[in-house]
């Protein structure tokens, strides 16, 4: 792989650029650039700017409305967005659910949804875990059963992130409860305004709603809400398990954060000299920039394979783990470099309802909720402990 940007590659990193300078709200950049909390109403503004310049799929084919870019150009988008503080468009429609649509879907399913991911019309949200089935998600027990042109769904989702404003949720269903785990489960997309479907909120270390647990007591889902084939869902579960692994890796976010650390670090003082010239704090430092630089280039080699029609494989895996340990390791030298003044916490500066910290220092603010978020990201879309062991299974053939 030629590791150097053409001039083709160029051009449209100052196009992406212009777009940016252009079109990013500086509300919304100055939330995410200081670790601000993000609103419902933040994320659906900046996902509808995207999508009214055509650049929301960034990784779908032109013929469903993506951009039909290369795997480099979908690294230079996300690594100047990154850079110039957007926030996120959420996964869970654009990168999650819909390559399963598009993958598994019929005609008519793609024709409804796929324009509404695209423009935000739904918010989606992921109905897989469960509290008995989190690792071992093929022995999750929320149920489906079908009565004539319905399926009756009766169980309970966890750790479901933001489904308070979701529209939507893609679960996973056991519909043949004598089947082996793996071969009894269904794809349903289920609208979150149903009745009988309870949302309960799960405030997580750093005060935030992020995190739901959502019930389903005797829920009617139309069959034509069915991806596929009936019990063959776990296939499915498999592939978008890929797509959401890959994603998870966010190297543009960790070169962005490497470079707050080291704004950070260097206004601190130890023994009458900025942090940044402590040798052994550097070279912590440097080793996660070496990490980080590890990570995009296995990034962009993952995606490589993408654009020749070749499905994320194990190597999303791969990703997963060393991408949520370099960004706990970010959050940690974060705190380490401030110390005792990571403790406290101004959560009206991070809900934007002050201009600064009543803290006095607003780099210092967020830090302690920043590094307890982020205790999660070695957990979601399957454990590190799990994707070695599919590592091991699947690569180096143990």
């Amino acid at each position: 792989m030629d590791l150097n940007y053409s001039a083709e590659d160029l051009a449209f990193r100052d196009t992406v650029r212009t777009f940016l300078e252009a079109n990013l709200p500086k509300d919304l950049q100055e939330k995410v650039l200081n670790h601000k909390r993000l609103s419902k109403e933040d994320f659906v503004r900046w996902h509808k700017i995207v999508a009214k310049q055509g650049w929301v799929g960034t990784g779908w084919p032109v013929e469903h409305g993506g951009t039909g870019w290369n795997a480099v150009q979908r690294h230079i988008w996300e690594e100047e967005c990154a850079r110039a503080g957007t926030p996120s468009i959420l996964p869970f429609g654009v990168n999650m659910v819909a390559p399963v649509i598009m993958a598994f879907g019929n005609e008519a399913q793609k024709r409804y949804y796929l324009p509404r991911i695209l423009n935000c019309d739904d918010w989606w949200c992921q109905g897989y875990s469960e509290p008995g089935s989190g690792s071992d998600l093929a022995s999750l027990k929320t149920r489906a059963e079908r009565q004539g042109d319905h399926y009756i769904v009766n169980g309970q989702k966890t750790w479901t992130t933001l489904a308070q404003h979701a529209d939507m949720i893609f679960c996973l269903v056991r519909t043949d409860p004598n089947a082996r785990k793996q071969e009894g489960i269904s794809f349903l997309l289920i609208n979150m305004h149903t009745p009988g479907i309870t949302v309960r909120p799960i405030i997580m270390l750093d005060e935030e709603h992020e995190v739901n647990e959502v019930f389903f007591d005797n829920v009617k889902v139309p069959v034509e809400n069915l991806i596929g084939e009936e019990n063959k869902g776990w296939t499915y579960a498999k592939y978008l398990l890929g797509h959401e692994r890959t994603n998870i890796a966010a190297v543009g976010r960790a070169k962005r954060e490497l470079q707050f650390l080291k704004r950070l670090a260097a206004k601190q003082q130890k023994n009458g000299k900025s942090l940044m010239e402590d040798p052994v704090y550097v070279s912590k430092v440097a080793s996660l920039e070496v990490e980080i630089m590890a990570l995009e280039m296995t990034v962009l080699r993952v995606l490589s394979q993408e654009g020749s029609k070749r499905g994320p494989g194990p190597e999303a895996s791969m990703l997963k783990v060393k991408g949520t340990e370099i960004q706990q390791w970010l959050t940690e030298l974060m705190v380490e470099a401030i110390g005792p003044y990571a403790l406290p916490f101004d959560p009206a500066y991070l809900e934007g309802e002050q201009e600064h910290s009543a803290f006095g220092d607003d780099d210092a603010a967020p830090l302690a909720p920043y590094y307890f978020n982020f205790r999660k990201t070695s957990i979601y879309g399957g454990s590190n402990e799990i994707q070695k062991n599919i590592i091991s299974q699947m690569i180096l053939g143990l």
